[in-house]
């Protein structure tokens, strides 16, 4: 009698990033939750997470806070992973998880840059990336919603860039800056070589949006659905496996910002996020509505989009005592003499 050999059960990391695809989020998402997961098992001893409870939680999050010193930004996701992973993968909704306690939010304000700071960091730029921070701050995406762009996006025509699938899976339609259309169009041409060598040899078509590939299959190679900002190089997809043309890097992207805002001499801790900071603050300054700022951006909420406002007033508001003492004309000196002669 033969034997069936069983399949080894899976993994408690394969079946946490089957339960985060399933849900549709974000690589970075899946990464994240894979990275906190893994840390908090091996902080207790390889212990499995159905052996733990709030004890071992609680104690993970305050060696983060208390030992490693991390933001409350890093606290939260770490113990968003944890919870996930109790609730979506071990299907484990116990009374305790609504007991942990949360990192209190700090509220930043943003860092903006002057428009000369601007000018001068975008000067300094070239090529893909020159072009990828000017479309950032002249329409006020996200660096990977620029990176995400498809052909079928960019409507010369109407003037307009469609925004799809971005924070929160919302899209939007934001301004398509006339300076941009020469150079977009080139860059257009650019990218429509590698799509052209791509079909001729015969690779498999770029990655699509949930199951568009099974209802169009022909999609995938199509030029509409092709990045505005390929990479030059082919890549394998972390998660199908499938080796093809993916967009560009965000981290290559950052680098090239980061020594732009050296050479000009830039200190403020400035990011790709950064342009899109300025771009709100910088509609603001020239009198541009707050509620045409916030659907340009997205938010969900105009208290979002204040924040900026908060920014404004800092940078022009009421002037410092001091400068007002000092504009003042001065008394007039005492000569020494009658100083001295004073009675004491």
């Amino acid at each position: 009698m033969n034997s069936v050999t069983q399949a080894p059960p899976p993994k408690l990391l394969d079946l946490l990033r089957a339960a985060v695809r399933y849900r549709h989020l974000a690589w970075s998402t899946e990464k994240a939750y894979v990275h906190w997961v893994r840390a908090f098992v091996r902080f207790h001893g390889l212990r499995h997470p159905r052996e733990m409870g709030a004890p071992e939680v609680t104690a993970f999050l305050t060696h983060l806070a208390s030992v490693r010193m991390v933001a409350p930004s890093t606290h939260k996701q770490a113990l968003a992973a944890i919870l996930f992973l109790y609730r979506e993968v071990l299907k484990m909704d116990l009374p305790w998880m609504a007991e942990i306690g949360r990192p209190r939010p700090t509220q930043r304000l943003p860092v903006v840059l002057t428009a000369d700071e601007v000018r001068r960091t975008l000067a300094a730029m070239e090529g893909v990336h020159g072009l990828l921070a000017q479309l950032l701050y002249g329409t006020g995406m996200r660096v990977m919603e620029g990176l995400h762009l498809r052909v079928k996006d960019v409507d010369f025509e109407h003037g307009a860039i469609v925004v799809r699938e971005a924070k929160g899976g919302k899209n939007r339609v934001v301004m398509l800056p006339a300076a941009l259309r020469g150079p977009l169009q080139a860059q257009l041409a650019r990218a429509h070589q590698l799509w052209a060598q791509d079909r001729t040899d015969g690779m498999p078509g770029v990655e699509l949006p949930h199951a568009l590939a099974t209802k169009y299959p022909r999609a995938a190679e199509s030029w509409a659905w092709f990045w505005v900002f390929p990479q030059a190089a082919l890549s394998t997809d972390p998660r199908s496996g499938v080796r093809r043309r993916h967009h560009g890097y965000a981290d290559t992207f950052r680098r090239a910002l980061a020594r732009a805002l050296r050479a000009v001499g830039v200190t403020k801790p400035a990011s790709p996020h950064t342009l899109r900071h300025c771009f709100a603050t910088h509609l603001l300054q020239r009198g541009t509505d707050i509620r045409m700022v916030q659907e340009l951006l997205g938010h969900a909420d105009v208290s979002t989009t204040m924040a900026y406002t908060h920014v404004l007033k800092v940078a022009g508001g009421v002037p410092s005592p001091l400068d007002t003492l000092l504009a003042e004309a001065p008394a007039p000196a005492v000569p020494v003499a009658q100083i001295n002669a004073l009675p004491l």
